[in-house]
């Protein structure tokens, strides 16, 4: 059965949050990633910044919807849900678009489970990280490449 271990890159391309949100758009756009770990100055793992993290800067700005009762406006959205959206939406460093604490595996997770989490979390890219320390990564490329099979030498 295969594991994480197996099918991971572990030549992993990162950022931290401080890096610019031109520079991580660059970087996954010339390496066709789906998606960057961010790692702090310790070497923790505290998000990951993924190209619809990006498109998210590109959408419409919110504009809250209200009703009135009795002269009274009552919003429909939470105005907390509304700022963090701006927030995003005009991010210049990863910190500020990335999705912080992001969901992480085990070396020893199994690929049903990884190809399981992907789908049920609609994730693209999985940090695989061994006593808190970042030791590869998993796009669905990886995934997908355990459906073709290997080609022995043929002499």
């Amino acid at each position: 059965m295969l594991k994480a271990k197996d099918i991971m890159s572990t030549d992993v391309l990162m950022v931290s949050p401080e890096t610019e949100i031109a520079q991580a758009a660059k970087l996954l756009i010339e390496r066709h990633l789906n998606g960057l770990p961010v790692l702090d100055q310790n070497g923790l793992l505290v998000g990951i910044i993924s190209q619809s993290d990006l498109v998210f800067q590109q959408k419409k700005i919110p504009i809250p919807s209200v009703f009135t009762i009795l002269d009274s406006l009552i919003p429909l959205s939470f105005s907390h849900q509304i700022e963090a959206e701006v927030a995003k939406i005009a991010a210049i460093k990863v910190a500020q678009a990335m999705t912080p604490n992001p969901v992480f595996i085990s070396p020893e997770e199994t690929l049903e489970d990884i190809a399981t989490l992907m789908v049920r979390k609609q994730i693209h890219t999985l940090p695989v990280v061994d006593h808190g320390k970042l030791v590869g990564i998993i796009g669905k490329e990886d995934v997908l490449r355990t459906l073709i099979p290997v080609k022995k030498n043929q002499r």
